[in-house]
């Protein structure tokens, strides 16, 4: 993407070792696709969570397992069906016939990184119970309440091109989401590699942990110490504002979506070893962050391409503080 002025976008400081080390390990199995594992981590340090919108068998399984093991936590994957019910996920209470005594179990939704694949399968109550989950990162049965692991990231995937049999999600909850973008197909050469390799060449157990969940959340306390400067806050509230008021959207972001985008910024600062955020955490960060929490006038909802291409437009007109 060009920015609308002359001078050269900030060099970025250097990257956060042991971040970087996340990288690399993940890069060990998932090829090629090192800035969708950054915008991973962005979603697990600014305590969001990340809609992985693409085609079958482009490694959306590897790369939440590959995180998973490498930030030392534990992951399940939820294979989501029309008839799939909200305890199957967050878990209830049953009878344990030993004691005879009620006893919460946890469902699959207990776990660091979670998988929830083919979201749009699920029928609206489902979706609206894993939702309030992953907002509340807390699960609340019978009165009682449940705090969710720490740290908490629901990857969450769904098929664009599957219009039979599925649910879309309503805006609203699309804006749940911090961050959304796709895999991808991997490059010729990695592709190439990969198909004369092993078949267990692409193994994400065999990643050895980077962090522990306990390290990991020093990591995301330290977001909130980042320096969000007078100038940065005003071009990241000029690129909001142009969504709502750009003639080509029907809605634009929210408030809600503002705060996300602030906090995905510092999360960038952070991955790249920065105290402050810089134009380009907001500029770099726009389209993941913002195109699925506006709605194109005149298009069909939820299609990734129009909005991400009005969220350029705007970039482009929105002025970049030197």
């Amino acid at each position: 993407m060009e920015r609308n002025q002359n001078t050269a976008p900030k060099p970025e400081i250097g990257a956060s070792p042991a971040l970087e080390r996340v990288v690399e390990r993940i890069g060990q199995v998932v090829r090629d696709k090192d800035e969708v594992v950054r915008l991973l981590l962005i979603g697990v340090l600014a305590r969001g969570h990340v809609l992985l919108e693409d085609v079958p068998g482009v490694g959306k399984t590897t790369l939440a397992r590959a995180l998973a093991r490498a930030i030392g936590g534990t992951m399940s994957r939820i294979q989501l069906t029309s008839d799939l019910l909200p305890a199957d996920l967050l878990g209830g209470v049953v009878l344990d016939r030993r004691t005879q005594e009620l006893s919460f179990r946890k469902g699959p939704i207990f776990a660091n990184v979670v998988l929830a694949d083919e979201l749009n399968r699920a029928t609206p109550r489902t979706q609206s119970g894993l939702l309030e989950a992953m907002a509340e990162r807390s699960v609340s049965i019978d009165g009682q309440t449940h705090a969710l692991p720490e740290p908490f990231l629901v990857v969450a995937t769904q098929n664009p091109t599957e219009h039979h049999g599925v649910y879309p999600l309503p805006e609203s909850q699309l804006d749940r989401f911090l961050i959304r973008t796709t895999v991808g197909y991997p490059g010729e050469e990695v592709e190439r590699e990969l198909i004369m390799g092993t078949p267990d060449a692409a193994d994400p157990d065999s990643i050895e942990p980077v962090l522990t969940p306990e390290s990991l959340a020093l990591w995301v306390r330290g977001v909130d110490e980042v320096k969000l400067g007078e100038d940065v806050a005003t071009y990241l509230q000029a690129v909001v504002r142009a969504t709502r008021e750009a003639p080509e959207l029907e809605i634009g972001v929210s408030t809600r979506g503002a705060l996300s985008f602030a906090r995905a910024a510092r999360a960038r600062a952070v991955i790249f070893g920065r105290r402050y955020v810089t134009p380009d955490d907001v500029y770099e960060l726009a389209v993941p962050v913002l195109a699925h929490r506006v709605v194109v006038r005149g298009g069909r909802n939820h299609e990734r391409a129009p909005a991400e291409a009005r969220i350029t437009e705007i970039l482009a007109r929105v002025a970049v503080p030197v």
